[in-house]
């Protein structure tokens, strides 16, 4: 929203300097982006005047110009017709930065004479197209002072502030200079020149009526719709003020007739739309658009309407976009005798989808989507009427009104005090009163120490307690508003998030740290992938889907992602390394949803020197472990079993469980789950579930701190040949239970099946790591612990150790 100083003046009776009013229009809500001084670029440039011009000794069409500028006399070679002495010029001495060209003037010579200065145009000072010669001021300027006084004088310079100020979407009634004015008044910063506009008398009925065509559904899209036609205009510029006032703003003049509706927009926040009558099919009706209607706009773009769109329209065709954009078939020229203008009221929620889905921005749209003041209808139709007959003639008709306003604001029951409990600063109750009757507001005594008040037709934004105190807090000054800080029960600060939510935050990042990237999927899938996971079934069936191909609740994260690398392999993006933290369902009911983290690595790895991650069930176990020690905070110690789903590869997929609780599962893909979604090469994957992992344990004492053993540890290793079907696991677990106390780490190294081993049976090789503790040990004890451990593993799987 922008504005000059001096627009605002016509509204606002104020000796306050721009600053003063930029920081004020900040402090109640208003931000100012800018404000800019057209003299501020003139700063540097000073009255001069030419005490000599006499011919260049060197050039026929130059001047060689004695100038003073108050203190000095310069030399400085000018080519205007006009130099001659005696007159008073704008100068520029080195140094002075020249508006249209940016730059800093330096010392120049013209064919042989130094030149120490310049005498300025008025395209020069971008003031003006004019450079055929210098500007000639006013005899009497003074030489030497500042130049912005003197061009003012002369009528080359408006010395008026613009002020460019952000608009909130809730506060339609801010998108005009009258309302701005309104907020500064109510702040104290001026007295609101209040102006009631006088209606016009209709000399004769209007020949055009206009009616409200809406179903019972759609008849809040416009309750009120007012015109009038004005027969007998001649068209043609806007007078010169009014010309200047919208270039202020950055708006181009149009015509009389088109400025007329601009400058009441900008004025009054009242979007208006004049016809040419003559081009206007029988009468007019407010109406929902048709499915592909189209209307040929003002910027000249024909655009493709659908039954949500509301239009005005002739008897014909609709003939513009209501809210938005009149119609170029009937728009306004200079060959244009007769008009008729439209007021109207439309549902700011139907305007704002409309401009979004066309694509349309414009003054009217901007208006009506924050909320234009429905009581404004009349007066502005009025308004324009007046500007109309001022400046183009002609003779108006009577009001022709279909519809009526939309209801009042319902009283809100107020409590002054809620200022302090809500707001947290004490304000005098008359002052609230003031502050409020000053906004638009009526203020009455309810009861007691109660008040009821009644929010202005302006304010559509205000329908509660909350929002009085919040126009009573920013417009008293929210500089005043304490800083309190939150008081605590205890010294130290209880955890922001839950046990979950850090869960799952640990999960997210310990993924993604292992070089996955994050997915975000619908939580519904198709049917027939749902029974590829042991979903699908009626329980899980949605009645009302948002598409044919997402009707089923997941039963698993997984095909998702599944369905993410499927696209992505078709695309040529392969080897890929996929997540997700989301929900899962076991079955419809309420509390059957589960959180997993769920990551699949799909294709072949990439090709490079250095060997990397191939999509195996290794590469998934090892995902697995390390996202579940970043979440627990220690290592995986539960065993790992053989048992998986069945869109895991049999042989190739585990499950951690504790007991009947399963916490994580992971392995290759299945083959006919790969077949089923077209994906070529390896996939595996893994999923945790977060609500099933156990919460840690308090002990109730301090963990110890970390002693490591000053002796030396030593790793022995042994090779055992046991039945094929003998999982590694249960070789490391007798393992390490031979000595608990003693060995510190076991782990498999080799696994063979071939040569030199019996059929159904396989060789696997472990290291152990002795670490002892108290001291060093002897042969003779670690051969000890040796024996143990043979006769452990032995006991447990019926190993044989190999020779």
């Amino acid at each position: 929203m922008k504005f000059t100083l001096s627009w605002l003046k016509e509204h606002l009776d104020t000796d306050a300097a721009p600053a003063a009013i930029g920081e004020k229009l900040t402090a109640i809500g208003l931000e100012v982006e800018s404000i800019t001084d057209p003299g501020a670029a003139l700063a540097d440039f000073v009255v001069g005047e030419v005490v000599t011009a006499d011919q260049h000794p060197n050039a026929d069409r130059l001047r060689l110009c004695s100038v003073s500028d108050g203190k000095d006399t310069l030399q400085i070679v000018c080519g205007a017709p006009n130099a001659r002495a005696g007159i008073k010029v704008v100068l520029a001495r080195p140094g002075t930065v020249i508006p249209a060209t940016g730059e800093a003037l330096k010392l120049g010579t013209i064919r042989g004479v130094e030149s120490r200065g310049m005498m300025c145009s008025a395209r020069e000072l971008l003031l003006g197209e004019d450079h055929d010669g210098i500007i000639e001021l006013t005899p009497g300027a003074k030489v030497g002072a500042p130049v912005t006084a003197a061009l003012e004088e002369a009528g080359l310079l408006a010395n008026d502030p613009l002020f460019d100020v952000s608009i909130t979407p809730n506060r339609g009634d801010a998108a005009s200079v009258w309302g701005i004015a309104r907020d500064l008044a109510a702040a104290g910063l001026g007295k609101l020149k209040t102006e009631k506009v006088t209606p016009v008398a209709g000399h004769f009925p209007s020949p055009k009526t206009i009616t409200l065509d809406f179903s019972d559904a759609n008849k809040d899209a416009c309750p009120i719709f007012a015109g009038r036609l004005i027969r007998g205009v001649k068209n043609g510029p806007a007078p010169q003020w009014v010309q200047d006032r919208l270039k202020s703003v950055g708006m181009k003049s149009i015509s009389a007739l088109v400025d007329a509706t601009n400058l009441i927009s900008q004025d009054r926040g009242r979007p208006l739309h004049v016809f040419d009558a003559d081009k206007l099919s029988g009468n007019l009706h407010a109406r929902m658009a048709n499915n592909h209607e189209q209307v040929l706009a003002l910027d000249e773009q024909t655009y493709i309407l659908d039954d949500e769109t509301i239009v005005i329209a002739d008897d014909s065709f609709a003939r513009g976009i209501a809210g938005i954009m009149g119609g170029l078939d009937t728009g306004c020229f200079e060959d244009t005798r007769n008009v008729f203008i439209e007021s109207a009221w439309f549902d700011p929620a139907r305007i704002a989808r409309t401009g979004r889905k066309q694509g349309i921005i414009s003054d009217a749209r901007y208006r009506f989507e924050r909320g234009v003041d429905p009581q404004f209808v009349l007066p502005g139709l009025e308004l324009c009427t007046q500007l109309i007959l001022e400046w183009c003639g002609g003779e108006a008709s009577d009001v022709v009104i279909a519809g009526e306003l939309p209801p009042p604001h319902k009283p809100i029951v107020f409590d002054p005090d809620f200022v302090r409990r809500l707001g947290g600063i004490t304000v005098p109750v008359e002052e609230i009163r003031a502050i409020l009757t000053g906004l638009g507001f009526v203020v009455e005594t309810h009861e007691q120490h109660l008040f009821q008040v009644v929010p202005p037709s302006w304010r559509h934004d205000v329908d509660g307690p909350a929002d009085l105190v919040e126009e009573v807090v920013r417009i008293h000054g929210l500089a005043d508003v304490p800083s309190t800080a939150l008081t605590r029960p205890h010294a130290v600060a209880a955890p922001v998030l839950s046990a979950q939510q850090r869960r799952t935050r640990a999960a997210r990042r310990a993924i993604a740290a292992r070089g996955f990237n994050e997915c975000v999927s619908f939580s519904f899938i198709a049917r027939e992938q749902a029974e590829l996971f042991g979903g699908g079934d009626d329980a899980r069936q949605l009645s009302n889907p948002i598409a044919s191909d997402l009707d089923a609740l997941r039963p698993a994260v997984l095909p998702v992602l599944l369905a993410a690398a499927s696209r992505n392999a078709a695309r040529g993006l392969i080897p890929q390394a996929l997540f997700e933290v989301g929900p899962a369902f076991a079955s419809g009911m309420p509390g059957e949803q589960q959180t997993v983290a769920t990551g699949l690595r799909a294709g072949e790895a990439e090709r490079h020197w250095r060997a990397a991650d191939p999509a195996d069930v290794f590469t998934a176990k090892a995902d697995m472990l390390a996202v579940l020690e970043a979440i627990m905070g220690a290592p995986m110690t539960a065993p790992v079993s053989a048992t998986a789903p069945g869109w895991y590869h049999p042989g190739r997929s585990g499950q951690i469980a504790l007991g009947k609780n399963v916490i994580a599962q992971f392995g290759e893909i299945h083959p006919r789950l790969l077949a089923a979604y077209d994906l070529k090469g390896p996939a595996a994957g893994f999923e945790i579930f977060l609500d099933a992992i156990p919460a840690a344990k308090n002990k109730g004492k301090a963990k110890p701190l970390f002693a490591p053993s000053p002796y030396q540890a030593i790793e022995r290793d042994f090779a055992f040949v046991v039945e094929a079907d003998v999982a590694a696991g249960e070789i490391v677990k007798a393992a390490k239970l031979a000595d608990r106390t003693l060995i510190d780490a076991v782990s498999v190294f080799d696994v063979y099946e071939g040569k030199g081993v019996p059929d159904g049976h396989k060789s696997v090789a472990i290291a152990v790591r002795i670490q002892p503790k108290d001291k060093t040990l002897t042969e003779a004890e670690i051969d000890a612990i040796a024996q143990k451990i043979v006769a452990g593993v032995t006991k447990a799987t019926g190993a044989v150790l190999r020779g």
